[in-house]
This record gives structure tokens, sequence and C-alpha cells, in this order.
């Protein structure tokens, strides 16, 4: 494989760092377009989801993955997810069960903070990413039909199962990792 200039390089953080700043926009669309089908709001998320899985496959291939696109990857999705889930909920468009997807956000954002200085290597697992996918699909897909489609919803419950599941396998890993040692 041909060495990759050093613009190209950053394409992959500069992807993550743009599905950061696509939040706001995001929320600016949803709540112009609040009462039904937001095509707007569903492209800017159909997109951010699209760069979550073209920035990872570019920084793999070109081998360039950075201390920052590891952190900052998933932190700029579960914002993203974070972000529409809440919006979601308070149009009414998502049960409330929805909210276990940011229990385990914050709970995998808090644990990071206490394992990682203990030793513990994050990599997503394969559950985890397959959660994503259905996480950015299903919720796209809420956002551009009609309220009351339940297939979206019943997507949605499916991936955020999945959620859960590959959170209980990052606290198992964790466990295993750094096991009950005291924090230095």
């Amino acid at each position: 494989m041909p060495p990759t200039s050093t613009a190209l390089r950053q394409l992959p953080n500069a992807l993550t760092v743009l599905r950061f700043a696509a939040i706001p926009l995001f929320v600016v669309l949803l709540v112009g377009e609040s009462d039904g089908p937001s095509w707007g709001a569903g492209i800017v998320f159909g997109l951010a989801g699209i760069t979550d899985q073209v920035d990872g496959w570019l920084a793999r291939r070109w081998r360039v993955e950075s201390p920052f696109g590891k952190i900052a990857d998933p932190l700029a999705d579960r914002l993203m997810i974070d972000t529409c889930v809440v919006a979601l909920l308070l149009y009414d468009r998502l049960p409330w069960i929805a909210v276990v997807i940011l229990l385990r956000d914050a709970l995998l954002v808090g644990g990071y903070k206490l394992v990682v200085p203990r030793g513990y290597s994050f990599e997503v697992s394969r559950v985890g990413k397959l959660a994503t996918w259905g996480l950015f699909a299903s919720l796209g897909l809420v956002l551009v039909t009609e309220d009351g489609t339940w297939w979206p919803v019943a997507c949605f419950l499916v991936s955020l199962a999945l959620a859960v599941v590959a959170a209980g396998q990052y606290v198992l890993k964790a466990r295993r990792e750094v096991g009950s040692e005291p924090a230095a």
C-alpha cells in the first residue's frame, strides 16, 4: 500500500471532529421540524453514522489510528446518539425505556475514566459496533417516519438490547483486565 499524504492522514480525525460539530446543526434542524418527519435532521444524523464508519475504516486502512481517535470517535457517536434519544424522548417518539441508552453511556464514560488509568485497554467489540450501527440506522428511521410508525422503534429496541449486551462485555473485560486493584 502506498504511503498516505500528511493531509489525508488527518482525515479520520477531521471526520470525527465534524461529527461533534454536526450535533448543534442536528438539534436546530430537529427543533425546526418537530411535528412530523424531520428529513433535515435525519440526513445530518445519517451522515454522522456514515462518517463513523468511514473514519474508522480509513484509520485502520491507512494505519493512522491515534490516541485522540480512539477516545473521540466513540465519544462523538455517543453524544450524537444520546442527543437524538433525548430529543426523541422529549417529542414522545421513543418509549421511556430508551433512557437506558443514556444510563449505559453515562456508566461507560464514567467507568472509562476509572479503569483506563489502571491499565484497561478499550477496544470496541463487534457487538458494540453492531449496536452503534443499529442505533444510527433505527434512530435515523424514527426521525424520517411519521410519529407512531412502530417498526423503526422496534429496530431501536433491538439495537438498545445489543448496546446493553456490549456494555456488559466491556464491564466484564474491565473486571478481567483491572481486577479489584486499588487505583493508584
